[in-house]
């Protein structure tokens, strides 16, 4: 795609991101109503998680999920299948994604995009370099490839002897590929391909 061309096509997402969250937000107000008060029954907390994360141009923001751990659960950012911190009704709503479903806030906010590379924690934008950083051009997604890839990412570092070090050194360095993939060849309706693959998959 030329550069113009690109610039006009993520001009679009820009805009169609937004409307769609919107739109999400009006039709899942009241199931998102009810996981919030089953949130609230099952562990004492707050209702969501709220996470400083890398976004658009190495900007940091604060990313809205669902809680899905203990309240104050401390420990690595990496989360395994089964992680102790992760409460009963976070194990469902963990694998079922459906925690990511708040992130449509972000959306709306300009701070994310429905899809693109998931946004890392402070830390790992550091480690990009040279060309890799370009990643950092893309607004973040609730979805996109490296995601639909790892769609089973917690039960995979579940099975590893060392979590966190499978995931930095096997995982995020392939994720970075992916997304650098994902940049390179975009489009409009790949993006719609992509949300289609997430849902009904």
């Amino acid at each position: 795609m030329a550069r113009n061309e690109h610039k006009i096509g993520f001009c679009f997402k820009w805009c169609f991101d937004r409307v769609v969250a919107l739109v999400g937000l009006v039709v899942l107000f009241l199931p998102l109503l009810v996981i919030a008060i089953l949130i609230k029954i099952d562990s004492k907390g707050p209702v969501f998680f709220l996470q400083w994360r890398i976004g658009k141009d190495g900007k940091p923001f604060r990313i809205c999920k669902f809680r899905t751990m203990y309240d104050q659960a401390e420990g690595d950012t990496i989360t395994a299948a089964n992680d102790p911190r992760v409460t009963r009704m976070g194990h469902w709503l963990r694998h079922s994604k459906v925690d990511c479903l708040t992130e449509l806030i972000n959306v709306l906010m300009g701070q994310m995009s429905l899809v693109g590379p998931r946004p890392d924690v402070p830390g790992y934008a550091d480690q990009l370099q040279g060309s890799d950083r370009r990643i950092l051009q893309l607004r973040p997604g609730i979805t996109g490839p490296a995601s639909i890839k790892y769609r089973n990412e917690e039960e995979l570092l579940a099975q590893q002897a060392n979590p966190k070090w499978y995931n930095d050194n096997v995982i995020w360095p392939y994720k970075v590929k992916i997304n650098l993939n994902y940049l390179e060849n975009w489009t409009f309706w790949g993006d719609i391909q992509l949300i289609f693959k997430t849902v009904f998959h």
